[in-house]
């Protein structure tokens, strides 16, 4: 186990410990380390080895405890499926608080909610020219060169660009569909004084998002068709808001967490278009739900439900994330 006495790779003493942790049998450890050019001496002396180290049988009751989790997790999963939440997203038209609160909020549950922005200002002015018309001089961040990095969502700041409102929507105005620039939460945007005015022109959901709007307390998403938001899950309960344009999301439960393949805390090796079930066949077991957004609509992401999400149109989004509940959201540790 340690690289001054084994003959193995640090790579692939990580690998058999972590495995040989979690249940692989011994005789599969050694076939996979031969089939990489182990021979089986070294093989069964290396397997011995870790077996016999007092640090490996602290990581066996470890890989037991985390076993059980994920247990837990299945049964969770079970019900899930039992109860028909696996084969649909939930629409519910004008909706009350308190069965919002109860049964989706607490319940933990996603959901579509209609008829609940008919008294925004924005549903009826927002297109392109109104926005570049209204606040086209104000600057603003974007995440620009996207298409040059497939990490472009957890290495956000690799793509920051500063920009005038105008020439951005210029740029969304004439430039197709692409993925390569997109105005998302992380560009704190909607906190700058110059879209004020586009801020009084949005409503809290009433009785379910803090009336109070300031504007740490929402988001602004806006881009061409084509943006991708690739598989991820956030750290606190979101609701999403459909301006302009049709958005297409996909959602995956939280507790199916060990079934993500996860990397830099919150987002998926997967991708969730074009999965590849031979190098993730655990993701095949998933409960994915899903919907078209149409303008007018809003999507409750409960937290840490996974979820991807692809614009269909030039797309603009507003995003809450401080409910009406007397300790306000929930909010969970971002995973290492």
């Amino acid at each position: 186990m340690h690289t001054e006495i084994s003959r193995l790779s640090t790579e692939w003493q990580v690998w058999l410990v972590e495995n040989l942790s979690l249940g692989v049998t011994r005789e599969d450890a050694c076939r996979t380390l031969m089939g990489a050019g182990v021979s089986e001496e070294v093989a069964r002396e290396e397997v011995a080895r870790v077996e016999a180290h007092p640090y490996f049988q602290a990581c066996q009751r470890v890989g037991r405890r985390y076993g059980w989790l994920e247990s837990v997790m299945d049964v969770y999963s079970e019900l899930h499926r039992q109860s028909g939440g696996h084969a649909t997203l939930e629409r519910r038209e004008k909706l009350s608080a308190d069965e919002f609160f109860a049964r989706y909020y607490f319940g933990h549950r996603p959901v579509v909610l209609t008829g609940m922005m008919e008294d925004w200002p924005a549903m009826g002015r927002w297109s392109l020219p109104y926005l570049a018309e209204r606040v086209g001089d104000a600057e603003v961040e974007v995440m620009t060169g996207r298409n040059a990095n497939p990490d472009h969502a957890p290495e956000s700041d690799k793509h920051r660009s500063t920009m005038s409102f105008r020439a951005y929507v210029q740029q969304v105005a004439t430039g197709g569909e692409t993925n390569d620039y997109y105005m998302v939460p992380r560009n704190e945007n909607w906190q700058r004084n110059g879209l004020a005015p586009l801020r009084d022109e949005v409503r809290a959901p009433r009785g379910i998002i803090d009336e109070g709007l300031r504007p740490d307390m929402m988001t602004l998403l806006l881009g061409p068709a084509g943006t991708v938001t690739p598989l991820h899950h956030d750290n606190m309960n979101v609701m999403l808001a459909q301006v302009m344009g049709r958005k297409h999301v996909r959602l995956i439960p939280s507790f199916q967490r060990h079934l993500m393949y996860p990397r830099y805390g919150t987002f998926s090796h997967v991708d969730a278009e074009r999965p590849d079930l031979e190098r993730f066949p655990l993701y095949a077991e998933t409960h994915q739900v899903e919907a078209v957004l149409e303008p007018g609509e809003l999507v409750f992401i409960p937290v840490g439900w996974w979820h991807w999400v692809r614009a269909l149109d030039v797309s603009a989004s507003v995003t809450f994330h401080h409910f009406q509940v007397p300790k306000n959201n929930t909010y969970l540790p971002t995973p290492l």
